[in-house]
């Protein structure tokens, strides 16, 4: 596990590493890097809580070795003058902040994130936009969406401030067009629809940037900016004032309640390399919880499946994990258990580490695949915020049975060891043979075993490359890979937006705020 936190973090920091290797040009522009300039917007000392750091991760190329994460883009939630807000940086050191597919999917998952834990919406723009020599249709399509989340987010009654700390081309000056406040630098912000090239080569007229879309115009001419800074920081502190005087909710503190009675340090040895080792998840439990005080539900039913309640940071939580396949029971009990969470208004934690619901002639004549069905219709129709965390395995049905990202968790993060497949590789590779003899034997010719050893090995390989926890965080299947050491931790943070949300009256409008 440790070994697996260190590269974890050795991948993460090659994206920051490699963002400053711009510093000689952005000091010579006056300007400030961009998690320098996320450090300065946020209150020093209160917690933040990255998202997506590996997004891209073996997207951009195949090679471990040169790959670096991040999508183009910082995010992650923090607090700035005591308000808990969603910030987003265009990593400018990097290509010059274009935007890379799946910092697309990155940026509207954060979106989402904000939406639905009623966050302020500060993003810090500067973006090169689209790299034309890998232009996707698809990208240029389904980019369309994060212009629509501005929208939405605005409408709903949250506050969209954006500072444009340089360029805003063509899609990317939208951004600032769909943002209820826009702080632009003097000098080094520009946001046009076409910049000088395009603008020639589509009309033949000849401008400036700063004609076109210089910071100076858009504060005096165009309406486009609100607010006109001297340089970033400038820029950053106006943006502290403008969060400050929202009247918006003071983010609240982490409650003091009782710490759990076992040591943190021991999470890291409770999840094995080999996941088909059997684990109590009760002992992952007792580690989190208050005071590590759990109460079972239903303990001698359905026994493998584990319905708990408890505490974290003060907040009635229930917790579901599993010590093994889910069975007729085990469904049966997690439904009634999740029903009672959304009676009491409790908030459900999700430890996954499932191989999947039980198969075989008795679970199938038992009515497995309806009582499974019913545990996924009580996931899918909780009325309580749902929270999972994915700490060992994640295979078949299970992974949506537990509330995987396809059944739209409040937040989910992923252990180092996570594994994600909807099979084990062998057990692939398996049926794969199988279907390929039966099909030889139907045709009434000799096995290629040969051929059938080298087609397996392909199988496994890759499902495994697949199923391991830094490939599905860079498609941006999780919120992020974090140290189990954290657990706890993000787990509190997560639970105290939940409660924030909660007591917050919105005032939303038919439409965004409209630039006027």
């Amino acid at each position: 596990m440790l070994d697996r936190i260190d590269a974890l973090r050795r991948i993460e920091q090659r994206a920051a590493d490699t963002s400053a290797k711009a510093r000689p040009l952005f000091d010579k522009r006056g300007q400030l890097l961009p998690r320098e300039r996320i450090a300065l917007l946020l209150d020093p000392g209160a917690p933040w809580l990255p998202l997506c750091t590996l997004a891209g991760w073996l997207q951009d190329t195949p090679d471990p070795a040169r790959s670096v994460p991040g999508g183009g883009i910082v995010a992650g939630i923090g607090i700035v003058c005591g308000v808990r807000c969603m910030v987003v940086a265009s990593d400018s050191g990097i290509d010059a902040g274009a935007i890379q597919a799946m910092g697309l999917d990155k940026m509207l998952r954060v979106q989402e994130i904000a939406l639905e834990n009623r966050l302020p919406f500060l993003h810090l723009v500067e973006s090169a936009g689209a790299n034309l020599m890998r232009y996707r249709v698809e990208g240029f399509v389904h980019g369309g969406a994060l212009f629509r989340n501005l929208a939405r987010l605005s409408a709903a009654g949250i506050p969209v401030i954006t500072v444009q700390h340089g360029s805003g081309t063509a899609g990317g000056a939208y951004m600032p067009g769909l943002s209820d406040v826009v702080i632009m630098v003097r000098g080094r912000s520009r946001a046009f629809l076409a910049g000088p090239p395009l603008l020639k080569a589509a009309t033949g007229e000849i401008a400036t940037e700063e004609e076109l879309g210089g910071a100076q115009m858009h504060a005096s001419v165009s309406g486009l900016g609100e607010q006109l800074a001297e340089d970033d920081r400038h820029a950053l502190g106006l943006a502290r004032e403008l969060v400050a005087h929202l009247g918006w909710p003071r983010a609240a503190p982490m409650s003091d309640a009782a710490p759990p009675r076992h040591d943190a340090e021991e999470l890291l040895t409770l999840m094995p390399a080999d996941l088909r080792q059997p684990v109590d998840m009760r002992e992952l439990m007792a580690r989190i919880a208050d005071d590590s005080e759990l109460l079972e539900f239903k303990p001698l039913y359905g026994a493998q499946t584990l319905c708990v309640q408890a505490r974290l940071h003060g907040r009635q939580i229930g917790l579901i994990a599993n010590n093994g396949p889910i069975d007729v029971a085990g469904a049966n009990k997690a439904t009634h258990f999740i029903q009672r969470c959304c009676q009491l208004g409790h908030p459900i934690v999700y430890l996954q580490n499932t191989t999947g619901y039980i198969v075989g002639r008795d679970s199938e004549q038992a009515g497995m695949i309806k009582h499974g069905s019913k545990m996924i219709q009580a996931v899918t129709g909780a009325t309580v915020p749902q929270i999972t965390v994915q700490c060992g395995a994640s295979f078949g049905a299970g992974n949506y049975g537990m509330c995987g990202r396809g059944y739209g968790p409040r937040f989910l993060f992923s252990w180092p060891l996570a594994r994600t497949a909807v099979m084990g590789g062998e057990q692939a590779a398996q049926t794969m043979r199988m279907v390929a003899e039966q099909a030889a034997q139907r045709k009434g010719v000799a096995v290629d075993a040969a051929a059938l050893d080298a087609q397996g090995a392909k199988i496994v390989e890759m499902f495994e490359r697949q199923a391991d926890v830094f490939y599905t965080s860079g498609l941006v299947l999780d919120d992020g890979v974090i140290d189990p050491r954290d657990t706890r931790s993000v787990l509190g943070q997560c639970l105290a937006m939940c409660r924030e949300a909660e007591g917050m009256a919105l005032r939303p409008l038919m439409f965004g705020v409209a630039r006027m």
